[in-house]
Parts: C-alpha cells; structure tokens; sequence
C-alpha cells in the first residue's frame, strides 16, 4: 500500500493529475454558489419577516403588547411604533440588497434592543410571565439567525466567501488493471462497502444518485449528487445537487501505477461539514480526521478489489486495550497428554541427575 499527498507525485505526472483537480475546482465552484445562494435567500427571507413585524408593531402595537405579555399603556404603544418603523426601515434595506450585511447587524443591533426591553417587561409585576418568556425565546432564536446571517454576508462583502470546509487528497496503488478499478468505482453503490462514513448509495430514475451517511452523533444525513465528469478508465468526478444540507464535491483518477504494478487511484475530496468549521473543527476534536479517514476508506478499497473483502485485524475488532490470549474455541490440552508429557520430563530429568551423579563417581 502507498499513500502520498500531491507533492509527492513524479514531475511528469503532475500535469494528468491537476486535470483531476481542474474538474474538481469546477464543481467546488459551483457548490459555493449554491452556498451563496442560500445565504442570500436566508437573507431575503428575514427581509422580509421585518417588514411583516414592523408593520405590525406600527398598525396593531396593541395585539404585540398583548402577546408579549406587556401591560397596554400609551407609552408602550408609541415605544412599540418606533421599534415597528426601525424593523420596517431594516427590512426594506435587506430587500434593496445594497449591503446587506449592513441591514443584517442593524438588526442584531435592534434584536439586543428588544432583548432589553422584554427583560424590563419581566421583571414588571403586572406582565404576563409566560407570555414574556416565550417572547424572549422567540426572539433569541431570531438573534441567532441573524448573527449567522449577517456573518456569512461579511464574508462575502470581504471577498472570503470560500466555505470554511474540509479538502482531502489521497493515493493509492492497487494490484488490478484500470479497467477493473474504474468499473467497481463507476457503480456508486460499491462505495458503502469501503467508505466508513457511508451507509447506502441509491441510484435513481433521473441518473442522480441518493446518499446516506453517518452524521454528528449517529444521525443520518442524506443528499443528492450528480456526475459532472466521467471518462472511462481515467477519471470520475461528482457533486451534490442543490439544496443540499453537506454541499460535497469530490472526483477520482486512474493511471497505470509505474512498473506495471497495477492500478494508481488518487482522490480528491471536498465538503462543508454541518455547522460548516465548527462542525469540522468537532469532528477532529472526537478522532474523526478526515485526511485519515480517507486513507482507512482506501486501504479498504484495495483489500476489497484485491481479495473481495475488507480484512480486519485484532485491534480492530477488540476496541481499546485488551490482553493477547488465544479465542476461546482454541481447543485445550487434553489431561491425558499433561500427563504424558509430565512423566516424560520427570523421566528425562532423573536420568540427566543419574547420568550426573555417575559422572562424580566416577572422577
């Protein structure tokens, strides 16, 4: 088995493996529109729900009070008037798309105000508890919504729109011809039985393929992908399609391994983990790197297209530290033999001492 970055390829190959990486910047080009695109709905989407609160809070200032658990006073509903015309102002900014991330930390800004406010109406004896509560979790939601927001169109305003996700290259030289190789990788429904994190990959009526894989603590994550690029025997390349939750990218290339040595297989692998950095950042934390799960994924590809199955050693199926010691279906010595063997040594031993003993006499 062989693994090895990029770097390490022969100068004359680098050329036929960057065309890998060209298809593979291609689709991670157009995941990260996708990424965009949804930021931007995001954005319009709360554009438009502070347009709906603030003419609310300006034409019915009663019916918010009530709701949020406020005594109904005139000093509450003019207050109630001037936050309805700040939203108002907030989301017709948004909806202008001229800076939004500008409108967006307005909002932030606003949410801290109401957050303030609906700790004044707490802590009023005559305000409906309850009410005031729910007001507050509601709105702490919302705080975070627009926070998360707000950030990823800095980014973009910045020119830093690139997702803050996870890029894995591997290698690996297996003992069969291209063909074979890029035959079992073409049908995607072979990729759960080496790939860890996979659970099942579906092939659908409209050429698209359905993936199921192991997210964060055990849940499953699902999405669609699409081939992008496939020449046969040479290289591989898909993307998941948009809407997806974990936008993913990836390709794969085949070369005559040098030497006629069988088969090179190098993978390029991109994604945007749940909760994007964060996410990733998490699953380093627990032991689930992704550079050393690609190589576990590969090493058991090649056990699966060299021998049919993935081998697995001792101290993969005992987790932890456990003792070297025979299974227990080894067969035990029977009685009989101990015994046989016990008189055998007791009989070598008082001949050795005999032979000894007439050795001293004898000097």
């Amino acid at each position: 088995m062989q693994t090895q970055g990029m770097s390490g390829y022969p100068d004359e190959r680098r050329q036929m493996a960057g065309q890998a990486v060209d298809t593979l910047e291609d689709a991670r080009g157009v995941g990260l529109a996708q990424r965009e695109s949804r930021a931007v709905r995001r954005a319009m989407g709360l554009g438009w729900f502070s347009v709906a609160l603030g003419l609310a809070e300006i034409v019915a200032p009663a019916a918010v009070a009530a709701i949020a658990g406020a005594r109904i006073r005139p000093q509450t509903l003019s207050t109630l008037r001037l936050l309805g015309v700040r939203e108002l102002v907030s989301g017709l900014g948004i909806l202008s798309k001229t800076r939004p991330d500008v409108w967006l930390w307005s909002r932030v800004a606003g949410d801290a105000m109401d957050l303030a406010l609906l700790g004044k109406t707490l802590a009023s004896p005559k305000s409906e508890h309850a009410r005031t509560m729910t007001s507050i979790a509601s709105v702490l939601g919302v705080t975070a919504l627009d926070v998360w927001s707000a950030i990823e169109c800095s980014r973009e305003e910045r020119g830093l729109a690139e997702p803050d996700g996870i890029h894995v290259l591997s290698a690996i030289t297996v003992n069969r011809p291209r063909e074979e190789v890029y035959r079992y990788w073409r049908d995607l429904e072979h990729l759960p039985t080496f790939m860890a994190h996979l659970e099942s990959v579906t092939m659908q009526e409209n050429g698209r393929s359905k993936w199921v894989a192991n997210g964060p603590m055990g849940l499953p994550i699902e999405w669609e992908a699409e081939i992008v690029a496939d020449q046969p025997n040479e290289n591989l390349a898909w993307r998941s399609c948009e809407g997806s939750d974990v936008p993913n990218q990836g390709s794969v290339r085949f070369l005559d391994a040098p030497g006629g040595r069988g088969t090179e297989v190098r993978v390029e692998l991109a994604y945007d983990p749940p909760a994007g950095a964060l996410g990733a950042a998490v699953a380093k934390l627990f032991g689930a790197e992704p550079a050393q799960g690609i190589a576990g994924d590969l090493r058991r590809f090649k056990q699966v297209i060299e021998t049919g199955e993935v081998l697995h050693s001792d101290a993969s199926i005992h987790k932890g530290m456990h003792p070297a010691r025979p299974s227990r279906s080894s067969t035990p010595m029977s009685t009989s033999t101990s015994s046989t063997s016990a008189t055998r040594n007791e009989s070598t031993g008082s001949e050795r001492s005999g032979s000894r003993q007439e050795g001293q006499v004898t000097r």
